[in-house]
C-alpha cells in the first residue's frame, strides 16, 4: 500500500548482492507493520526514516502516538450582566463600549469619558459600587503579570502606567485636595479597591513611576484613609504584602519611596523589613545597600533599631544575615544595639552572634561595651566574650584593663541587696562580680592553651612568670579565707574614693573573699597589660 502511494520513496536502486536476507525480510515485516497503525500521517511523518537513524533503531519496533493539538486558550468576555442594570443608562452605554473595544488607546478614551461621568455633580453615587465591580471584572488582565518593566527607562515607565485603569489615578494627581470631586474619586478608588486588592500598590507605583505624579506620594495616604480600612499603616503593609507576592522586583523598586515617604510606618517596626529579606535575592540585597550607602534609603533609625534587631531573632537564617548587612551598611554607631548581647544564646542565635562578632572586632571597646560583653552567661561551649577580649587585649591592652578593673571596682563596691531597678534594661544588664571572674578565669584558661602550643623554649622561659601568675590566681581562689575583715585602705575601693565598705555581720564573709580575689584579678589584669604586646608578637591569636 505504501509502494503504491509513494512509490518516489521505494523506487531506489536494488540493493546491493552482498545484503543479507534478514534486512530485507526486517523491511517488509516494518512495512506491513506501517500499513497496520491506524490514522493518517503527512509526508513529513510517513516518509523513511534516515540511514543513521534506521541503523540506530533497527531491531526496536518504532511506536507512533497521536499527540492532540493544544488549542489557544480563550477566556469569555468578562460578565458583567449582574452590575449593568445598576448603572444609569448613560454610565451603562459607556461600561459597554468599553466591554466590546480591546485597543488599549480606545479603552483609555472612554475610561476617560466614565471619570467625567463620575465627577459631574449630579452623578449618583449609590451606582458606586456595581461601576466598582463592572471596572473590576473589565479590567482583571492589567493586574496579571509584572507591572515593572524588564528595563527601566523614562519612556517604558511611562508605558507602563499607560492603561485604562490609570486614568483615575492621573485624574487624582492633577486635581487639588480641597475639590468636591477628589473625594469622589477618592471614594471610588477606595469601592475598586474592595473588589480588586491589588489596585493599592498599583496606585504606589504610579505615584513612583510617573513624572506628574513627582511629589505626590502622600496622595496615598488619603487614598488609604477613604479605603474601609482607614488606616495608612494596615493599608500600607496590606499592599506591600501583595505586591511581595506577585513581583518581587516591584517591591524592592518601591522600597526607597516607601521608606523615605512613610519612616513613621516603615521605621517604628521590623513588619516590613521582614517582608523584603524574605523574598529578595542577593542580587537585590546588594542593591539595596547600595540605595543605603548612597543615602537614597534610610531603613533604620537610633530609636528603634534595637527593637527591630530583636524582631529579627526569630526569623530564617538569610533572613536573619539580610537584615545585618542592611543594618551595617548604615551609619549607626555599634553601641546603639550592643544591649541585644544579652538576648542573644550562643545556641538559637548564631547569625547574629556572627555579625556582631565580626563588627564588634573592628570597634575600639567602650566601658559600655566591655560591660555587654561580660554580662553575657558564661558556659563552656559559648566562646563569644573570651573570643573578643583576647581580641581586644592584643590591640587596645590598656583600655581593655582600665575597663575590666572599673566593672570589677564598681560590682564589688554595689551591696546586692540595694540595687534598684530602673528599667526593663538595666535589669537585663545587672553584671555580677563573679561573672565577671568566671569569664576572666575562661581568658586565664586560653592564654594557658597559648602556653601549652608554645613549642620555642625560649618563649616559654620568657612568659613563665605571665603562667605562674595564672596558676597561683587559680590556688588562691581554692582556698578558703581566714578571717572576716574589712578591707584595706590600700584597696581599690579607697583608691576609688568609693563609699567604706558595709558593716552588715551577714556580707562581711563574701565581701573579704571578694576583696581578696579582687586584688588577686586585678594584679593579673596589670601582667596581662604589661605582657599582651610581647605575647601576641610572638604567638599571633
Amino acid at each position: 500500500m505504501l509502494r503504491e502511494r509513494f512509490p518516489e520513496f521505494c523506487s531506489s536502486p536494488s540493493p546491493p548482492t552482498e545484503v543479507k536476507m534478514e534486512e530485507s525480510v526486517s523491511l517488509d515485516m516494518d512495512n506491513h507493520m506501517l500499513d497496520k497503525e491506524e490514522g493518517c500521517y503527512d509526508n513529513t511523518e510517513a516518509a523513511f526514516s534516515d540511514d543513521e537513524e534506521e541503523v540506530n533503531n533497527k531491531g526496536k519496533k518504532r511506536e507512533f502516538r497521536f499527540h492532540p493539538i493544544k488549542e489557544a486558550v480563550i477566556e469569555e468576555p468578562a460578565d458583567i450582566t449582574p452590575w449593568l442594570d445598576q448603572l444609569d443608562d448613560t454610565m451603562k452605554e459607556k461600561v459597554q463600549q468599553l466591554q466590546k473595544t480591546s485597543d488599549t488607546e480606545t479603552q483609555c478614551e472612554v475610561m476617560q469619558e466614565i471619570v467625567d461621568l463620575i465627577l459631574e455633580e449630579d452623578f449618583d453615587t449609590e451606582q458606586m459600587s456595581a461601576l466598582a465591580s463592572c471596572l473590576a471584572e473589565l479590567f482583571k488582565d492589567h493586574f496579571r503579570g509584572d507591572v515593572l518593566p524588564e528595563e527601566i527607562t523614562e519612556e517604558s515607565l511611562e508605558e507602563s502606567i499607560s492603561k485604562p485603569v490609570c486614568l483615575v489615578f492621573r485624574n487624582l494627581v492633577t486635581m487639588q485636595e480641597d475639590n468636591s470631586g477628589f473625594s469622589v474619586l477618592l471614594d471610588m478608588l477606595a469601592e475598586f479597591y474592595q473588589k480588586q486588592p491589588k489596585i493599592g500598590y498599583h496606585l504606589l507605583y504610579y505615584l513612583k513611576a510617573s513624572k506628574a505624579a513627582n511629589g505626590k506620594m502622600m496622595l496615598y495616604e488619603s487614598f488609604a484613609q477613604a479605603t474601609a480600612l482607614g488606616d495608612l499603616h494596615t493599608c500600607l503593609m496590606m499592599d506591600m504584602k501583595a505586591c511581595q507576592e506577585d513581583d518581587v522586583r516591584l517591591l524592592c523598586y518601591l522600597t526607597p519611596s516607601i521608606y523615605t515617604e512613610f519612616p513613621d510606618e516603615t521605621l517604628r517596626s521590623g513588619e516590613l523589613l521582614n517582608m523584603i529579606v524574605a523574598v529578595i535575592d542577593s542580587t537585590q540585597l546588594q542593591e539595596l545597600m547600595c540605595h543605603v550607602m548612597m543615602g537614597n534609603l534610610v531603613m533604620f533609625r537610633k530609636d528603634s533599631v534595637l527593637n527591630i534587631l530583636i524582631q529579627s531573632l526569630d526569623w530564617e537564617t538569610f533572613e536573619q544575615y539580610s537584615t545585618w548587612q542592611l543594618f551595617l551598611a548604615h551609619s549607626i554607631p555599634l553601641e546603639t544595639i550592643i544591649p541585644i548581647l544579652q538576648h542573644l544564646k550562643y545556641k538559637e542565635h548564631p547569625e547574629a552572634l556572627s555579625c556582631l562578632l565580626l563588627q564588634l572586632r573592628r570597634e575600639k571597646p567602650s566601658e559600655e561595651m566591655v560591660k555587654m560583653v561580660l554580662s553575657r552567661p558564661c558556659h563552656p561551649e559559648d566562646q563569644f566574650t573570651t573570643s573578643i577580649l583576647r581580641h581586644w587585649a592584643s590591640k587596645y591592652d590598656d583600655t581593655l584593663g582600665e575597663h575590666i578593673k572599673a566593672q570589677l571596682i564598681k560590682n564589688n563596691n554595689q551591696p546586692r541587696k540595694r540595687q534598684s531597678l530602673r528599667s526593663s534594661s538595666s535589669k537585663l544588664a545587672q553584671l555580677t562580680l563573679e561573672q565577671i571572674l568566671e569569664h576572666m578565669d575562661n581568658l586565664r584558661l586560653s592564654l594557658s592553651n597559648t602556653k601549652n602550643n608554645c613549642a620555642d623554649v625560649t618563649s616559654c622561659c620568657r612568659f613563665s612568670d605571665l603562667f605562674s601568675l595564672a596558676e597561683e590566681y587559680e590556688d588562691s581562689q581554692a582556698k578558703p579565707p581566714k578571717s572576716r575583715r574589712k578591707a584595706p585602705a590600700s584597696s581599690p575601693r579607697s583608691r576609688k574614693g568609693a563609699a567604706p565598705p558595709t558593716n552588715n555581720e551577714e556580707e562581711s564573709a563574701s565581701s573579704s573573699a571578694s576583696v581578696r580575689t579582687l586584688h588577686a584579678t586585678l594584679h593579673i589584669i596589670t601582667v596581662i597589660d604589661f605582657h599582651f604586646d610581647h605575647l601576641y608578637d610572638q604567638h599571633p591569636l
